[in-house]
């Protein structure tokens, strides 16, 4: 029964200041690895992240900046440290020193390891805080594949969308812990001393201006917070019956209807495992990968035509 972020109503105690552990953790190995987190969402007792791998960034690395980064989070190897200071005289040595490199090269563009330093790190925090040990989360986390943008957008919107379909939260103004509350006040539980690296710590919409861009999501921010308010006030006062004709222009731009929307917006991460996209996207992913098949292709024909 360890609480990871809840109120344990049996003993009256509170743990909703975990909360903020977790998104201090993420922000901290964002700057660390090459990952970037599209969106968040951190609830009672289990947390969502969709994370953007950036191959080009960690590419571009030099062997002194990985281990730079690598530092941030473990120590270096003697022999690494010895490259560092030009004290590695054989070729063998050197040879051994740059294998060990590369590795962290790998390591820093893996999802794996960025959930290991995260879930790790706030393991042991909340263990020490409560005083025992042992095992804190329940299992390896679980990942699927966003292989498009309408697989982006509405996976995006399940995650920001958590606490209102939680009643946590009655609208995504006050949804805290969540990236739509970090997009719309910009500087969610953040000090002035940390309000530099806001900006930097979600993916941007980019919207128009995206062919002038390196990367970034296709749509501009305002036509998505429109979108998850115009979703979470349905969720919420549980009017799908009644759907306001005036929808979102994103809803049109992405090709679904209101019902189609919703039914994504609330059981994406019930219905969906392993990849979502079009039928198209599936089979390179399926080819990349190596499967026969992938979990739900029928109904995403459906969906993502």
């Amino acid at each position: 029964r360890a609480f990871l972020c809840g109120e344990d109503r049996y003993s009256g105690q509170s743990f909703e200041h975990r909360r903020q552990w977790v998104i201090d953790r993420i922000r901290y190995l964002t700057n660390v690895f090459s990952i970037e987190v599209a969106a968040y969402g951190i609830l009672s007792n289990h947390y969502h992240l969709i994370l953007y791998v950036n191959e080009r960034e960690i590419a571009d690395c030099t062997d002194n900046e990985i281990c730079e980064r690598w530092s941030k989070i473990y120590s270096l190897s003697p022999i690494v440290l010895r490259w560092q200071k030009g004290e590695l005289s054989s070729d063998a040595e050197k040879e051994v020193a740059l294998s060990v490199i590369v590795e962290w090269r790998n390591r820093l563009s893996s999802i794996s390891w960025f959930m290991r330093c995260l879930n790790e790190f706030i393991a042991r925090k909340a263990n020490k805080e409560d005083k025992c040990k042992g095992r804190f989360w329940e299992g390896r986390f679980k990942s699927q594949a966003l292989l498009d943008e309408k697989a982006l957008l509405t996976c995006m919107a399940y995650v920001d969308l958590n606490p209102i379909r939680a009643k946590m939260a009655n609208s995504v103004e006050n949804s805290e812990y969540t990236s739509v509350f970090e997009r719309i006040h910009c500087k969610a539980h953040h000090t002035e001393k940390k309000e530099e690296n806001i900006n930097n710590s979600l993916v941007k919409f980019i919207g128009a201006e995206h062919q002038c861009q390196p990367q970034g999501i296709n749509f501009t921010l305002i036509d998505y917070l429109e979108l998850v308010d115009w979703t979470g006030r349905v969720i919420r006062e549980d009017k799908r019956g009644a759907i306001s004709a005036q929808v979102p222009a994103l809803l049109s731009s992405l090709g679904l209807d209101s019902a189609t929307w919703l039914s994504l917006a609330s059981d994406f991460g019930k219905e969906y495992h392993g990849a979502v996209g079009t039928v198209e996207e599936l089979a390179l992913f399926a080819e990349h990968t190596g499967k026969q098949w992938i979990s739900g292709k029928n109904k995403l024909r459906r969906m993502y035509h």
